[in-house]
């Protein structure tokens, strides 16, 4: 977990997948997309996890502005229709306003 999240608010954007069987670099594409993320401005952070099929991406942006120029950005236009054409069976991205967060992290004993 990311611990050097701002203070709220700030927004999230969650991309739920659901992969077709066909691979032909995938994987190297959402390694790029990471990359490509962490440089554009008012990106903070994200998680994702996949398993079976179904994948599920949070990014998290410091406002819908950099949110819209991620969408825009012309690598990542490419990607998402590669995605459609071929790599997702269905997707879903909600953008939601994160007002408050907490959380617990256990202590370990040394």
């Amino acid at each position: 977990m990311k611990n050097d999240i701002p203070e709220s608010p700030y927004y999230a954007a969650i991309f739920t997948s659901l992969r077709t069987e066909i691979d032909e670099g995938y994987e190297q594409m959402a390694q790029r997309m990471l990359e490509l993320a962490t440089t554009m401005e008012g990106f903070l952070h994200a998680d994702s996890v996949r398993q079976d099929g179904l994948g599920i991406t949070v990014s998290y942006w410091r406002d819908q502005v950099a949110i819209q120029q991620w969408k825009q950005q012309a690598e990542h236009l490419e990607a998402q229709r590669l995605g459609r054409e071929k790599w997702y069976a269905s997707y879903r991205l909600c953008i939601c306003k994160v007002e408050r967060e907490y959380g617990f992290e256990a202590l370990v004993a040394q």
